[in-house]
């Protein structure tokens, strides 16, 4: 997407022009936008992960130990 690629350039010239921009993803906010409406997209994986774990839990699945392995963070 290339507003987020470009976004502290479209967060300065907002804040140059004095526009009171409002944001689609919370990060144009920690660059220093003022406003977002949109989700934490890591949020959404950390959620996405946590359903997967608990469907494989439910549905008796064994993740193999070498995926687990590789992983960054289990969230159980």
């Amino acid at each position: 997407m290339a507003a987020a690629r470009h976004r502290r350039l479209i967060i300065t010239l907002a804040a140059r022009h004095r526009l009171p921009a409002i944001y689609v993803f919370r990060n144009f906010v920690v660059d220093g936008g003022l406003l977002s409406y949109g989700l934490d997209i890591a949020d959404q994986y950390r959620a996405s992960a946590s359903d997967c774990l608990k469907t494989a839990k439910t549905l008796n699945l064994t993740i193999p130990s070498s995926l687990l392995a590789r992983a960054d963070e289990v969230i159980g």
